[in-house]
């Protein structure tokens, strides 16, 4: 899988036109402080980016998804440590997933928000941002 190092990933759900987005807290000791991110975070052990992507989503959202639904994934310089690499990937989730969500104790609050609105949100993590543009051109 990863030639390099990686160091992270992020999971964007999708559901129709809207995805599964967190508020992320407000501590100057975390990246992109009160911004909109999804689920996903820092790599533990000899992870894979699926296994990561989907540890995180476990423990942020309590939702648990097989391996098969993720759709899409791409590497990514890591912007955090030069030399390695951070995974982006995609998958859907249903409604009885959205509803059985609940979340836990990193972030203020969770939404699904229009893909349209994500894009342009003035409080959307800008990179994650780009990366869901280049799903979404390699999609249509």
């Amino acid at each position: 899988m990863p030639l390099k190092p990686f160091c992270g990933a992020k999971l964007a759900l999708l559901f129709h036109d809207h995805l599964l987005t967190y508020r992320r807290d407000v501590k100057s000791t975390i990246p992109f402080p009160g911004c909109w991110d999804f689920a996903g975070g820092g790599r533990e052990g000899d992870e894979t980016p699926v296994e990561c992507a989907l540890r995180e989503l476990d423990e942020e959202f309590a939702l648990r998804l097989p391996p098969e639904r993720i759709e899409w994934r791409r590497n990514y310089p890591s912007l955090a440590r030069p030399g390695w690499e951070s995974w982006f990937l995609v998958g859907h989730i249903t409604q009885g997933e959205i509803d059985a969500i609940e979340f836990g104790d990193e972030g203020q609050y969770w939404q699904m928000m229009p893909i349209s609105d994500y894009l342009k949100h003035a409080e959307g993590v800008w990179y994650l941002q780009d990366r869901l543009r280049d799903y979404l051109a390699q999609a249509s």
